[in-house]
């Protein structure tokens, strides 16, 4: 039904928004905690985590709690979510993302709108977000095509949490948190000039986390299971 199809919509928007929040508020917050980059890297996944962690949980029931339109589209590609319903939640996601970040300025008595002027970019930082997202897109395939699903909460953030410190890009692992994150000028911020080639090397990262999927976890003449919508019984993740 349409109306549901809003509603899960909106609860991506809600979920984004949220998430972006925490990205670029605990950056702000451990910025004014301590001149430590270490400290203030580790503040800003901590509450990462948590909150993504929190968010899997409570919005997955309602419409897979994907946050992340690499996730979208790869539902898309393999026919597990309708193009529109798809498209709807990526455009609710960047929304969603873009409000996150003015919400996090607000809160620290920022301009609404600041224009990130931190420049990422070069060969090891997109290749960290091809790790990264690589490797978010096999925990989500993993672990709905394991029947695990209810360990989203736990092992999703888990990759995240591990990703900032190992990956040079600090994972962002997500084109609408990385346009969100471009409207920021904070600890979290990206400028918008880095921001084409980020996203191009997550899409690149979702193909490989879709292939590395489809290699291990193959599933021969089965019909796939929804990553978007778990039914009433199995709650699926997705980030």
């Amino acid at each position: 039904m349409p109306g549901t199809m809003f509603r899960r919509a909106a609860a991506e928007l809600l979920g984004t928004a949220v998430l972006v929040a925490t990205v670029v508020g605990s950056g702000i917050m451990g910025t004014l905690l301590s001149d430590d980059l270490a400290v203030t890297l580790l503040i800003n996944a901590l509450a990462t985590v948590a909150a993504l962690g929190v968010l899997i949980w409570a919005i997955g029931p309602i419409s897979g709690a994907h946050f992340n339109p690499v996730v979208s589209g790869v539902a898309m590609v393999r026919r597990e979510m309708p193009v529109v319903e798809g498209l709807l939640y990526v455009v609710m996601q960047v929304v969603g993302a873009i409000a996150g970040a003015i919400l996090a300025n607000l809160m620290f008595s920022l301009p609404a709108v600041q224009a990130s002027q931190s420049v990422r970019t070069g060969g090891g930082v997109w290749l960290g977000e091809i790790v990264a997202t690589a490797g978010l897109l096999l925990v989500i395939g993993a672990l709905t095509r394991t029947g695990r699903g209810h360990l989203g909460p736990v092992l999703v953030p888990a990759w995240i949490g591990a990703a900032y410190f190992f990956t040079a890009s600090t994972s962002f692992a997500n084109p609408a948190v990385t346009i969100g994150r471009a409207f920021t000028d904070t600890f979290a911020g990206i400028a918008w000039e880095s921001v084409p080639m980020f996203i191009l090397f997550q899409i690149i990262g979702a193909a490989v986390g879709a292939a590395l999927t489809e290699f291990f976890y193959p599933r021969p003449g089965r019909t796939p299971e929804p990553l978007d919508l778990p039914d009433p019984v199995h709650h699926g993740p997705s980030a």
